[in-house]
């Protein structure tokens, strides 16, 4: 009987022991779960379907989107069109030759006007005894010059109709490069507008140009509004939106890139076609995009990205500051001739300041040899000024 309780005691004791609990191994908290599956899809997505707006960009990344851009996957390497293989090969021949070789070489000056050149006076100045060693070429779009110095006398060429922020721009400007290339003496092309005036001695622009290998095209990355904003998915697949620059027009400009320029219909036409003012809602400039973006799409390195045509933007205007007579003093030209950095500002909501040190052949170096935006008014006071500015 005993033996019997104690069993029925020892079962009892049993049945109020503590039952240990076995968790299953394979089976994770759920929350984690589901935060790895976001993270993974918000990943997917953001490869997918990249942020274009600066403000998103800094949510993924304090660099912007240029830092996020680093550690995705490389975009896969597309196959060119037939139209880009053939460009491609004339560009890298025309590169890749040796330059022509002239016992007297010359520097084309290409002036694009609407009629007078106000400032023709004092362009005689700075060319008078130097002949042999430049051409003249004028574009006048509206009404022919009347010319007062020898050395435009019967220099103009066929001209048409030029409109602002349009095509027939770029079309006047390689107007002007053909017919300087026609001379085969031209090693260098500069590209003047009537209001430009020089701002250094024949001597010293010489040199300048024709000693260093790069052409002086301004061309920067603006991510704004009035950069990258202007660009149109029409000019897929040879001009994508990463390689899409901006610039001055105003350019000097090496032989061999002048034939490039000539030898190139393809992206022309990309720009021709949808760069342009009111193209899908935007306003596309194509003097102020073509050269810049092709530039830097096929001969990177084979530009300054400045140009040497000073202008100031400082009013934040449309359009530059334009200088009148009682501007035009000794101290504002030695200030422009001793500026040695260029300066962009973008145009998003940053306005980042770009700073470039004008280099030249590698070294520091004054940036400008021209001006523009001098009204006629200040004939008087540059002819008097001029060449004591220009001292260095």
């Amino acid at each position: 009987m005993k033996a019997v309780q104690r069993w029925h005691l020892s079962m009892k004791d049993m049945q109020i022991l503590p039952v240990p609990r076995h968790r299953s191994h394979l089976k994770k908290p759920t929350w984690i779960l589901v935060l790895v599956s976001l993270v993974s899809l918000f990943l997917i997505c953001a490869y997918i379907y990249p942020p274009h707006n600066s403000a998103a960009c800094y949510v993924l990344s304090s660099k912007g989107c240029n830092g996020f851009s680093h550690w995705l996957p490389p975009t896969p390497a597309r196959e060119f069109t037939d139209d880009e293989i053939a460009s491609h090969v004339v560009i890298r021949d025309i590169l890749s030759a040796p330059p022509t070789q002239s016992k007297n070489p010359k520097i084309a000056f290409l002036f694009l006007t609407p009629g007078a050149l106000p400032f023709e006076r004092l362009w005689d100045k700075f060319f008078h005894g130097h002949e042999g060693r430049f051409s003249v070429y004028v574009h006048a779009s509206k009404d022919k010059p009347l010319h007062f110095s020898r050395y435009f006398i019967n220099r103009e060429i066929r001209s048409d109709k030029v409109v602002w922020g349009k095509i027939s721009m770029v079309d006047a400007e390689r107007r002007l490069l053909a017919n300087a290339l026609k001379d085969p003496d031209n090693q260098h092309f500069v590209l003047l507008s009537d209001s430009c005036i020089p701002l250094q001695e024949f001597d010293y622009v010489f040199n300048y140009l024709m000693d260093t290998n790069v052409s002086f095209i301004d061309c920067f990355e603006d991510p704004g509004p009035h950069g990258s904003g202007r660009y149109s998915e029409h000019m897929l697949p040879e001009v994508e939106k990463s390689y899409f620059r901006k610039g001055s027009q105003w350019f000097t400009m090496k032989r061999r890139h002048a034939l490039v320029v000539m030898a190139d219909s393809l992206y022309y036409s990309k720009f021709r076609d949808y760069c342009k003012p009111g193209m899908d809602g935007r306003n596309c400039y194509s003097d102020e995009h073509y050269l810049p973006t092709f530039f830097y799409m096929l001969d990177p390195d084979g530009i300054a990205n400045w140009s040497v045509t000073h202008v100031d933007w400082s009013e934040g205007k449309w359009h530059p500051k334009s200088y009148r007579a009682q501007d035009v003093t000794y101290e504002l030209m030695k200030n422009i001739t001793s500026i040695d950095k260029s300066v962009h500002v973008t145009s998003d909501e940053r306005k980042e300041t770009q700073v470039r040190q004008c280099l030249w052949n590698g070294m520091p170096r004054q940036c400008y040899l021209f001006a523009r935006k001098f009204l006629p008014e200040t004939l008087d006071n540059l002819m008097q000024l001029f060449p004591n500015y220009t001292t260095i």
